[in-house]
């Protein structure tokens, strides 16, 4: 067998053998050079790569930064852009305020109008409607020029139940003779006119003289002698009190239904003769809503059984050492078959007042989105109904920011307004009514409310989150189940707006009066609020009722104290202007 070792192929000359070490040795030492230069190579790339990797890793920073001051700009510049339409949404609030009106109105109704000329064009023209043209030959008559008609006198007849005081006016002897021949002249007509006159209150003094009975022959045979005393009729409701039924009345009527303040009745008082502190009237006060507390208590279990009740709060300071407290003053209004006005006053808005309330009612609550009412209607399972007065308000003094979506909004929700004016007067059988307003909510309303639904839903992602309308959008997102019951009750109206308006009856109150001393007033004021609010309802005059209420109160049983509801006794007296006249004599 062959040995293939390199060893066997190496030649036996040593200078041979140097040779090829030598030249061995050259190529592993250029092979050496070469591998140096690979690393130095490898070296340089390896450096360039960290280099490259050193400026990419800078480049990202720097991108980063560049992110987030992006970011940061675009996170300004939308709270900018915010910040701008909240202050053109608040000088436009500011602007109609101060100079507008007071209604809920677009700045720009003729928006509403951009489809009125295509509905024109579509109309179709009679002939018959067309005006005629005259012939050329006919004469050409001329047009009567039209003049405003300029109000006339008041119908005196309108005014008999006025007393009427008249007075005659004849010619002296001297001016009764006639100039030309100086013989005394006749009388052959009259001419009759009329002024109104007003004649100051008064104050008058009234008398009670009470004569004393007694028995003289049992007083002289040693017996009890039996002393009576006769009745007084018409004192002061008020247990030994100065004032009668007609002061306390006009006092109650000055002060809770034309909100005249009490130091400013003082004055009045003052002027006719009579000096009269308002601590005193004060005290008057209490005394009177204390007597009528029974009648009170009466409306206010009526209209906890009304089938809907609309709510609403406003403030009523309550005075306290340092600073007024923020006191509340409620409104409970009843519905048709409770036709009364409740007033309630508690110490804070929290959610006990209305809770306490409450508690015995199992009808549909109306009612704005307090979250103070959601723990009651959960609690006793109520049906609650939102207030679309109080979302078309938010669109409305939020329209600057976005007119053309504020616009499309508010014309779908004055589609529902006018539907309701429609369906105001049905009829005089309630039940009737209601079920024909709710088959009629349930053809036109709802398509309505789809329609609204489907723009709200849509247009909500669109705006930021913080733009005054996507709030206004969230507003009524929120309360849809509440704002779209009444397309399934047809007693329940669509707004809160009458239950808002007997709040003006407190802000005036407050305006004037400023504040409540004491719980017990806050309490008095509710309990009056209360009697004159439900007369302005009924049309009463509240110092007629009041006067005939304090003359019969006291002397009424308590199970006929329900005679005496504002409704019942408008049923029973005489016509308001009787009434009128009996109250001023």
């Amino acid at each position: 067998m062959e040995d293939s070792s390199p060893l066997t192929s190496l030649p036996d000359d040593i200078g041979e053998l140097k040779r090829l070490l030598s030249a061995r040795q050259q190529q592993l030492m250029a092979r050496g050079d070469q591998l140096a230069q690979q690393a130095m190579t490898i070296t340089q790339h390896q450096a360039a790569i960290a280099e490259h990797q050193n400026t990419i890793t800078q480049q990202s920073t720097t991108i980063t930064e560049h992110q987030n001051t992006i970011a940061t700009l675009t996170q300004q510049r939308d709270e900018y852009y915010l910040d701008k339409l909240r202050l053109e949404v608040r000088l436009a609030k500011a602007l109609k305020q101060a100079y507008g009106p007071r209604a809920d109105r677009l700045s720009d109704p003729g928006q509403l109008l951009l489809a009125f000329g295509g509905q024109l064009d579509a109309l179709v023209i009679d002939a018959a409607d067309l005006p005629v043209e005259p012939d050329e030959g006919a004469p050409r008559k001329h047009s009567a020029s039209r003049r405003l008609r300029t109000r006339g006198r008041r119908d005196i007849g309108k005014l008999d139940h006025l007393p009427l005081i008249e007075q005659t006016y004849e010619l002296t002897d001297d001016l009764c003779r006639c100039p030309t021949c100086q013989n005394d002249r006749e009388q052959i007509g009259t001419a009759v006119s009329y002024t109104i006159e007003y004649l100051p209150g008064s104050f008058v003094r009234v008398k009670h003289v009470q004569h004393k009975y007694a028995c003289r022959s049992c007083e002289q045979n040693g017996y009890n002698p039996n002393i009576t005393l006769a009745t007084k009729t018409n004192g002061s409701p008020i247990d030994k009190g100065l004032p009668g039924p007609g002061l306390l009345a006009y006092v109650v009527t000055a002060k809770f239904a034309d909100f005249l303040p009490l130091h400013r009745l003082q004055h009045i008082f003052a002027r006719q003769g009579f000096e009269l502190d308002r601590s005193t009237m004060c005290l008057w006060m209490a005394d009177v809503a204390r007597l009528v507390r029974p009648l009170y208590d009466g409306m206010v279990q009526r209209v906890l059984q009304s089938h809907v009740l609309a709510t609403d709060d406003t403030v009523m300071p309550l005075l306290q050492p340092g600073k007024a407290k923020q006191a509340r003053m409620w409104i409970y209004r009843g519905d048709e078959s409770t036709p009364y006005n409740v007033f309630d006053f508690t110490e804070s808005r929290k959610r006990d007042g209305p809770a306490r309330f409450l508690k015995d009612f199992r009808g549909t609550l109306l009612a704005d989105a307090y979250g103070g009412y959601d723990g009651i209607v959960l609690n006793q399972e109520l049906p609650r109904a939102g207030c679309w007065a109080h979302a078309r308000r938010k669109f409305v003094d939020n329209e600057k920011a976005a007119p053309e979506l504020a616009h499309a909004v508010l014309r779908l929700i004055k589609g529902l307004f006018d539907l309701e004016k429609r369906l105001k007067d049905l009829g005089p059988d309630a039940r009737r009514a209601a079920d024909e307003r709710l088959r009629r909510r349930q053809a036109e309303a709802v398509p309505l409310l789809d329609t609204l639904h489907a723009l709200l839903i849509e247009q909500k992602d669109t705006l930021l989150p913080k733009h005054p309308l996507a709030e206004a959008i969230g507003y009524t997102l929120n309360q849809w189940r509440e704002l779209t019951l009444f397309t399934t009750d047809g007693s329940v109206p669509i707004h809160n707006n009458l239950a808002e308006q007997q709040m003006k009856r407190i802000a005036l109150l407050r305006k004037n009066a400023l504040f409540v001393a004491t719980t017990r007033g806050g309490e008095t004021a509710a309990i009056l609020s209360s009697l004159t609010s439900t007369c302005r309802r009924h049309e009463i005059n509240p110092q007629a009722y009041l006067t005939q209420l304090l003359a019969n109160l006291p002397d009424t049983p308590i199970s006929r104290v329900d005679e005496w509801l504002p409704d019942r006794w408008k049923e029973t007296s005489p016509t308001p202007s009787a009434a009128s006249s009996s109250a001023q004599t």
